[in-house]
């Protein structure tokens, strides 16, 4: 039986039709209440749900939805190590990765947790061998820089979070990252490099990642290029991935290349030891408390009631939306410069787990699901595209997320971006009626220009948005904040019924374009190719000659 079918569904579109015309203003003059009835707090983290079009009906209804959707029993099989990436077989076990619990987590019979916690003590003993200076290059001279090099979630979730905690970097080491194949960024970064106290880090699981592979080649090259001697990339060179004998027969010592495992995707793999690049940049024990905050938030989420559970609410908030308020898009609007990057990782998170339209039988949705993410941080938002937010006739739900705290920064700069923060939350929801509008023009105008202007103003509001806070941005934090906004999406993808694990658009583009190389390098066309890709091959092609 689909879920449009079920009781709580068909309960939240009556709902949705009965509160179609009513305002949050009104509700927020009504309800004195309102704030800390729809305010929930866990892991450092605080939320103010009630600038949403919610009720107290409408939300036990969502809460009752996820219970119909068997999300518990769903969490629980994730949790357990159960193949809950049905059409891969395999288990999805980010969560053990960050786990510090004693018990136990199987996977094909196998406890998983010592291999992990000898993976992350690989990771501390590599990251302090590079700090106290005890592995050096092949010259004698400490490394400096580490050019981290992957694609995807191999790259952007160790950018954004090493980004959004520079105020913990350890200045012993500099880490560049690098994904795009176009030669020019490779480039660019590594004639900034001294070989000899460069330390050059691949991230492939499988160490063939078309772009990855390249880059790391690029790198290899440019560094034997310099005088280098072969036998120094054991020294220079290191890799995260599965496939040890092809980083050995790349010249790497074996003792530097860190396992990753099948039942951790991509996007969820900055737990892993593709998350070096963040120990190497912080040091590992800010990694350590990156893994807690996220090991809390894992504890939360299995253990709270679903009316206080962030990732329950959250989750449930944005399947109102999606499926009963036509939005089709979702913004993050982070007020803080560090974590700038953030709405680009929950942008792959998001897209690439639930941008799916099929349930677990083959068969094809008949509703909607994942919703299109974009962001910028505050303020710079305000001057662009808050105004579609605003006044367009679409409804964009937001989440804004600040730190209350910012360690060594003028106060005054602060307040002012809280009051931006606050005051845009405020403006969405209350907004500006005709007739305030009206009132506020000069008496100069003639009643015909007032009304003209006043339209040209108006501001609907009712419209939808988060607060999330938290004392400061501290490495625990952005653990517990990142893992808030995994279980979201899971919440999600269980009520839509979709696999929110694989992701087999992405793996066709690899195919494909691998098919367009081999043409690109023989002339010869894949059968498949269609017409203008074939024309479009032949025009690079002609431009090589």
């Amino acid at each position: 039986m689909s879920i449009t079918s079920s009781a709580p569904w068909q309960a939240l579109a009556t709902l949705a039709t009965a509160h179609k015309n009513e305002h949050m203003r009104d509700w927020f003059n009504n309800e004195p209440n309102r704030a800390a009835q729809f305010t929930q707090s866990a892991c450092g983290i605080n939320i103010d749900f009630s600038k949403n079009t919610i009720t107290q009906g409408i939300f036990d209804q969502l809460l009752a939805l996820a219970d119909t959707a068997n999300v518990v029993q769903a969490r629980a099989n994730m949790f357990a190590g159960q193949p809950i990436n049905y059409t891969e077989n395999r288990a999805v076990l980010h969560t053990a990765l960050r786990n510090f619990g004693d018990a136990p987590i199987y996977v094909d019979g196998e406890n998983v947790l010592p291999a992990v916690q000898a993976t992350r003590a690989k990771i501390k003993a590599f990251t302090e061998s590079l700090h106290n200076g005890t592995h050096t290059g092949y010259t004698g001279k400490a490394i400096t820089d580490v050019v981290s090099i992957g694609i995807g979630g191999s790259f952007l979730g160790p950018k954004i979070m090493t980004e959004a905690l520079l105020p913990y970097h350890a200045n012993k080491l500099k880490v560049h990252f690098v994904a795009n194949v176009d030669g020019c960024h490779i480039q660019d970064v590594l004639a900034q490099r001294d070989p000899e106290t460069t330390l050059v880090l691949m991230s492939s699981k499988s160490f063939g990642t078309q772009e990855t592979k390249q880059n790391t080649l690029t790198a290899k090259a440019w560094f034997l290029g310099t005088g280098a001697p072969a036998e120094a990339i054991a020294t220079h060179f290191a890799a995260i991935s599965s496939n040890v004998p092809a980083a050995v027969e790349f010249g790497m010592n074996p003792e530097l290349v860190f396992p990753m495992d099948d039942w951790v995707g991509g996007r969820y793999s900055l737990w892993s030891a593709i998350g070096m690049p963040i120990a190497l940049a912080i040091g590992y024990e800010h990694f350590e408390a990156l893994l807690k905050g996220a090991f809390a938030m894992d504890q939360h989420f299995q253990s709270a009631p679903a009316e206080q559970n962030l990732p329950m609410i959250l989750g449930m908030l944005g399947v109102w939306y999606r499926n009963f308020q036509d939005a089709q898009s979702h913004v993050l609007l982070p007020y803080y410069h560090y974590l700038r990057g953030f709405p680009a990782y929950v942008q792959q998170l998001d897209m690439e787990s639930n941008g799916k339209r099929n349930v677990a039988d083959g068969s094809a949705v008949d509703y909607a699901t994942g919703p299109i993410i974009f962001g910028s941080e505050g303020t710079n938002g305000q001057h662009s595209f808050h105004q579609l937010i605003h006044q367009g006739d679409t409804i964009i739900p937001a989440d804004f997320i600040m730190p209350l705290r910012v360690p060594n920064q003028d106060d005054t700069h602060h307040a002012m971006l809280a009051s931006n923060c606050f005051g845009q939350t405020q403006a969405l929801m209350q907004g500006k009626t005709f007739d305030e509008c009206r009132a506020e023009l000069p008496d100069a105008l003639s009643d015909a220009e007032k009304d003209t202007l006043a339209a040209h103003k108006v501001m609907p509001g009712n419209k939808p948005s988060n607060t999330i806070t938290f004392e400061q941005l501290d490495p625990f934090t952005l653990g517990a904040l990142v893992a808030l906004y995994e279980h979201k999406v899971f919440v999600q993808g269980v009520v839509w019924g979709v696999n929110s694990f694989d992701q087999w658009g992405v793996e066709l583009g690899k195919v494909l374009g691998n098919q367009v190389l081999d043409a690109i390098h023989s002339g010869d066309m894949h059968a498949s190719m269609d017409s203008s890709t074939q024309a479009l091959i032949n025009q690079f092609r002609d431009s090589l000659k």
